[in-house]
């Protein structure tokens, strides 16, 4: 099997959709010797901020000296970002020989879906690579996804919004309850900036399984107001003059949760130095959130899907307005079809000048008629371009050369748009 027919492979299982549960997963995981069990690990649920979350806490952890797996989804250009070893991803032929692997285990009778095959390929690398920790990114909710097979060290949930409400419940409790589900007896649980009913549900799951809780702004907390300088003040350290690679006020919460995260898994022999938390966020790398990729005009692309996510881009907007008074914002905006797109545009409304509508290349996509029939009375012009290459074209004529271009609304569409700019093929279906 090459690289090629083994993406194609594991593609083709998207036919199974997504199906939460664990039954396949343990299955799959006992016929592979529960490769899980090999290394410690970290594992971060959330609506918004769980990628970054993570991505930090690698960071600081390779810094240290550990061999570290991250697991993340969805990949924004290449399937192998998804799974890594202190920063490398899994090779092309390690992808083909896992899918090999996995075929043979999962006859005659498990059919896992796309995550769940990918999911077990990571814990597999993860074991074959000896890695020390693995940090654990939940692809959707927790208490059903793949992932959740694992005794973390530690868990956190960064944040919780109104997302994936077919699958998780139309309430932030029903939400928080699912997220809740990766919190396991006596395991230190962190939690972000939560709303007062997600946090009760979940402090409730807390309870029932011992687990002690760490809040934010109450057991540990940031005093800084950019990412540019800050100081976090945790259970028992203190770390001053950090620096994050990361753009926007909200990573200031992410970072307060990683560094609580690895607190609290500290007990447990993973332990880290104030140069090696230092060193991490100052290294951080977390593509397609808040990333400006082009100059001239200013190219920024963010991976907000939802309501919450789009605050904080509008957030980051309005520090950029701040700072360049006479700066133009064109819009270019691609959704899927089941997200809120009134809701999403809600708060960038009195931030941008012009609004290219766009869709990208996935069957789920709304189109960019049907984005414009949903958002028409709340613009006073929209322009549409069916393809992103389309989309971004007319934004690079609309915008001069010292505007802002921001490309949102889905990772998908971030991905595609980084694809764009390098030249390259995009390997397209996500996951």
């Amino acid at each position: 099997m090459t690289y090629v027919s083994a993406v194609a492979y594991l593609y083709r299982l998207q036919k199974h959709g997504i199906k939460l549960g664990l039954e396949t997963m343990t299955a799959l995981m006992g016929r592979l010797g529960m490769p899980q069990a090999r290394y410690r690990t970290l594992h971060i649920a959330g609506t918004n901020g769980k990628g970054s979350t993570a991505a930090m806490a690698a960071s600081v952890l390779q810094s240290a000296g550990y061999r570290v797996g991250l697991y993340t989804s969805p990949h924004l250009v290449e399937f192998r970002e998804r799974i890594r070893v202190n920063g490398e991803m899994i090779t092309e032929s390690q992808v083909a020989q896992l899918t090999e692997q996995l075929q043979a285990f999962c006859l005659p009778d498990l059919s896992p879906t796309f995550f769940e095959y990918t999911t077990a390929m990571a814990f597999q690398h993860f074991a074959e690579a000896r890695v020390d920790v693995a940090v654990l990114e939940v692809g959707l909710g927790g208490r059903f996804d793949a992932t959740n097979v694992v005794t973390p060290m530690a868990c956190a949930v960064t944040t919780i919004a109104l997302d994936h409400q077919d699958h998780l419940g139309t309430t932030l409790s029903s939400i928080a309850f699912e997220k809740a589900g990766i919190i396991k007896q006596g395991v230190p649980v962190v939690l972000g900036r939560l709303d007062e009913e997600a946090r009760r549900t979940i402090e409730q799951v807390a309870l029932e399984r011992q687990a002690p809780v760490s809040r934010l702004d109450e057991d540990f907390h940031i005093e800084g107001e950019s990412p540019a300088h800050f100081s976090y003040h945790g259970l028992g350290l203190q770390y001053d003059g950090l620096t994050c690679a990361l753009e926007g006020r909200h990573q200031l919460d992410n970072a307060a949760c990683a560094l609580a995260l690895l607190e609290a898994a500290a007990p447990q022999g993973i332990t880290v130095t104030a140069e090696s938390v230092r060193e991490g966020l100052r290294a951080v790398n977390w593509a397609g959130r808040l990333e400006i990729v082009d100059h001239h005009p200013t190219i920024l692309v963010d991976g907000a899907h939802n309501p919450a996510a789009a605050r904080v881009l509008a957030d980051y907007l309005t520090d950029s307005l701040r700072s360049h008074p006479s700066r133009r914002v064109v819009l270019v905006l691609g959704m899927m079809r089941d997200k809120d797109h009134r809701g999403f545009v809600e708060p960038l409304r009195g931030l941008v000048d012009e609004v290219v509508l766009t869709q990208a290349d996935l069957p789920r996509s709304a189109t960019a008629q049907e984005l414009r029939a949903a958002l028409v009375d709340l613009f006073p012009s929209l322009h549409v371009a069916p393809s992103l290459s389309e989309a971004m074209t007319l934004a690079k004529q609309l915008a001069g050369s010292e505007d802002l271009v921001c490309v949102t609304g889905s990772l998908m569409l971030v991905g595609e748009c980084q694809a764009w700019l390098r030249g390259c093929g995009l390997s397209s279906l996500r996951g």
